[in-house]
């Protein structure tokens, strides 16, 4: 599925939604503590979709590049995982560590803060300011299969210019994924 930016709920500009959510390292958080950082990259994400599973070295590798930036990167899950077993939290403690994800890995049990965010797939990616601002709403690249042929770098670039002190070029891209799996 592909999502364009006229799909997007939360806009540029608007503060992120509360959430205290439960990590696969067993603590519980609140989205209050992710604003000590910079900029905070929240990745909606889960274990199964072909489109995460092809994404996430390039998110780990934007991860490692920006946490010296002072950015910090965290995936939420929020698919029913009574119909989708396999992104139980259990099995995303699994993942994380299959994966060895080097971010916080979050689940999102009643799917509300992947609404009140206005996640639609699976990745999708979501970058708000030390005011809780967003900053950025949409994809990682323009080739989810083959990360050689990209020729856009959507997170990546905006990443750029925000460290950097800049406007994205582009705010709002289109990103492609599994949809949430809503209940």
């Amino acid at each position: 599925m592909l999502a364009q930016a006229e799909m997007y709920n939360l806009k540029i500009g608007q503060k992120a939604p509360f959430f205290q959510l439960n990590g696969v390292d067993g603590k519980e958080y609140l989205s209050e503590n992710f604003f000590e950082k910079k900029f905070l990259v929240i990745v909606f994400m889960c274990n199964h979709c072909p489109y995460v599973l092809a994404y996430i070295e390039r998110i780990k590798a934007l991860a490692k590049a920006f946490t010296t930036k002072n950015v910090q990167f965290i995936g939420i899950n929020a698919n029913d995982s009574i119909k989708y077993p396999q992104d139980s939290f259990e099995n995303m403690k699994i993942f994380a560590v299959e994966k060895n994800l080097s971010f916080l890995y979050l689940y999102d049990k009643t799917q509300e803060v992947a609404r009140a965010y206005g996640a639609l797939l699976t990745p999708h990616v979501m970058v708000f300011d030390k005011e809780q601002k967003l900053v950025y709403n949409g994809g990682i690249d323009d080739n989810w299969k083959y990360p050689e042929k990209a020729t856009k770098h959507y997170l990546k670039d905006a990443l750029i210019a925000l460290t950097e002190g800049k406007t994205p070029e582009e705010q709002l891209t289109p990103c492609i994924g599994c949809s949430v799996k809503w209940r």
